[in-house]
């Protein structure tokens, strides 16, 4: 008796095959010399005419001989699938993280369902916005977001000021430059908001999707593993067809 792994291993080379035999089938049913075959002999018109051998050409390709053959080569991939396909009916196992049984009796196509939607999972925890690492942040319960501490800076304005670069006299007036200086008017108070996630959590998340993940690769092994009945419906299936 063969196990669910064993078949799901050796349905792909069949399945690959049968497409051959059956390609090789229809372009030799493509080609009409090979189906076709005469035999005719030579009488001359009278006893002093000259002699002819007769001549005759063989059929090569029969159709019959052909669906006979294409039956018993898809016959093997309608056996392994079908096998597969009742087998998956009944292949299960639970999905058990950290000694906690999260599913039970899983079915093993569900079970492949879930290790895509998992991979999928993953990449978006992977993305997901983090907390600026360069900041101090605290939860706020009021606003359900987190937050920095209030961060005081100066506003300032500049104000022209006159610098005396030279007296004024008789002959030359006084030589002034203007020059800007900040002058200190009032003080912000800052304080930063935000929705993304702290690195401890967004580890937190894939930890746990990554222990999920290898749950369900362990389940899915070990339905697979399940003994499986080997199912014969290609004679069945083909022996009514080409009847």
């Amino acid at each position: 008796m063969a196990k669910l792994n064993q078949i799901i291993a050796v349905e792909k080379g069949v399945k690959s095959k049968s497409v051959q035999e059956l390609n090789k089938a229809h372009q030799a049913l493509q080609k009409l010399p090979p189906l076709s075959g005469i035999a005719r002999t030579y009488q001359p018109k009278d006893e002093e005419g000259e002699q002819l051998p007769p001549e005759s050409t063989r059929v090569q390709v029969k159709v019959e001989d052909t669906l006979r053959e294409i039956g018993s080569a898809l016959s093997r991939l309608f056996d392994v699938t079908a096998t597969k396909d009742w087998a998956n009916c009944t292949a299960r196992a639970d999905v058990t993280v950290d000694g906690r049984v999260l599913l039970r009796d899983v079915p093993v196509t569900y079970l492949l369902f879930l290790e895509k939607q998992l991979k999928d999972l993953q990449g978006f925890v992977q993305r997901m916005p983090m907390l600026d690492a360069a900041e101090s942040w605290t939860y706020d319960a009021s606003t359900d977001v987190w937050r920095t501490e209030p961060v005081r800076t100066v506003k300032t304005k500049k104000v022209p000021r006159n610098h005396v670069k030279a007296e004024a006299t008789e002959k030359h007036p006084a030589q002034v430059e203007v020059y800007y200086e900040d002058v200190p008017i009032g003080y912000w108070t800052t304080v930063k908001f935000s929705g993304a996630l702290p690195a401890r959590r967004v580890n937190e998340l894939l930890d746990r999707v990554e222990k999920l993940q290898d749950a369900v690769k362990f389940a899915r092994e070990e339905a697979n593993a399940a003994e499986v009945d080997d199912r014969r419906v290609g004679e069945t299936v083909f022996g009514y067809l080409f009847a």
